[in-house]
């Protein structure tokens, strides 16, 4: 079996979940996260991509990232049970590498669940089969170390979520935003300040 494991070529096109990548005269179809698609990339420019190929009977489907870490990331994911490349590639389109793992070594079920396609119970599966397994893969830093002994209270978090709920935003958005938040807020007003910057 041919494995692909990196792409390099002229960007063509893009579309919401996929680019079209020239190289050498063929064209390559690869379904990638919004991280790619937010690169600022222009079509005509040189493109590299770390990828993972899948194939299945009904189709061939190439992935790209735009670094290693994600793509080990992605490789981690589909092996957890139930679930698969499409729910991979939408965690990672809404959390990188490191705010991803930092929610499992939080136990963070509560970004996870706002994740679309991502339920309670998988959220929970996500956190029960990767605690432990992604520190060869996304090893914690010093100062990430210092970040999760020093993480605010849920209750902390629960109020920011409520305020940020109650100013029109979407779970989803304020998830992404909440786990941002870098260092961790000391109150509800620095909290509130920092996510509204990232929010708007």
């Amino acid at each position: 079996m041919i494995v692909i494991g990196q792409i390099t070529g002229i960007l063509k096109t893009q579309s919401e979940q996929q680019v079209l990548i020239d190289v050498h005269g063929i064209g390559y179809e690869v379904d990638v996260p919004a991280s790619v698609l937010m690169s600022g990339l222009a079509a005509g420019s040189e493109i590299s991509l770390h990828t993972h190929f899948v194939v299945r009977e009904d189709a061939q489907i190439l992935f790209g990232f735009l670094d290693q870490a994600s793509r080990d990331l992605f490789r981690a994911l589909i092996k957890v049970n139930k679930v698969g490349p499409r729910i991979a590639l939408a965690i990672l389109s809404h959390l990188d590498a490191n705010a991803f793992a930092a929610c499992v070594r939080q136990s963070d079920i509560k970004t996870l669940n706002a994740i679309p396609g991502v339920g309670r119970v998988m959220a929970e599966r996500l956190v029960m089969e990767l605690s432990g397994r992604l520190d060869d893969l996304i090893p914690v830093t010093e100062a990430q170390h210092e970040r999760l002994k020093s993480s605010p209270s849920s209750q902390l978090m629960d109020e920011l979520e409520g305020a940020l709920v109650g100013l029109g935003f979407r779970p989803q958005e304020i998830a992404l935003a909440l786990s941002q938040l870098e260092p961790p807020p000391d109150n509800i007003e620095d909290g509130l300040r920092r996510a509204l910057k990232l929010l708007g």
